[in-house]
């Protein structure tokens, strides 16, 4: 048996709107990030367990999606911890290739979100065998997700590619 991973990022915050990179800061959903979450939870009704960032926006986001199932929140799922640079505008990241195997000043590599998101993958495994999985979490585990479960997708590409935002991306583990 495998675990069926669904996996969404948080709604929209009033950062994003602002083009601001929030980081380890907590962040709050937007109005339209309210209603995004009402949709990510009819869209998503089905599940056995969710698993959120510890982060305010992720939490907020299972909290307005009207979802019934379990829901823990786990700090590993956390966005990259950006340092001195959580809350700058979006830009002051780039390049973020850079950042894989390089900290953020004070903060962590994308590399470092990767080995954090391996672990809550084989404690996942390990508990939760055969159920179906909602992840609400941020970009940097998703890029994780795609790195650790299709071996053909390198962090470095994925991290420096845009950010295409869609209904949800759904894995095997």
């Amino acid at each position: 048996m495998t675990v069926t991973l669904i996996y969404e990022t948080h709604s929209t915050t009033l950062d994003n709107e602002q083009g601001i990179a929030t980081g380890w800061l907590p962040g709050e959903l937007s109005a339209a990030g309210r209603q995004q979450a009402a949709e990510l939870g009819a869209r998503r009704k089905d599940v056995d367990l969710v698993f959120s960032s510890d982060l305010r926006r992720a939490v907020q986001t299972v909290e307005f999606s009207g979802l019934t199932a379990p829901h823990f929140q786990d700090w590993r799922l956390r966005e990259c911890n950006y340092g001195a640079l959580n809350g700058s505008p979006r830009e002051a990241l780039e390049p973020r290739a850079e950042r894989v195997h390089k900290p953020f000043p004070g903060g962590q590599s994308y590399w470092e979100v990767m080995e954090l998101t391996r672990s809550f993958l084989e404690d996942l495994k390990r508990w939760h065998n055969g159920k179906v999985v909602l992840v609400v979490a941020h970009s940097a585990n998703r890029w994780s997700l795609d790195h650790l479960l299709d071996s053909r997708a390198s962090l470095e590409h994925l991290v420096a590619a845009p950010f295409a935002w869609r209904p949800g991306w759904v894995y095997g583990v």
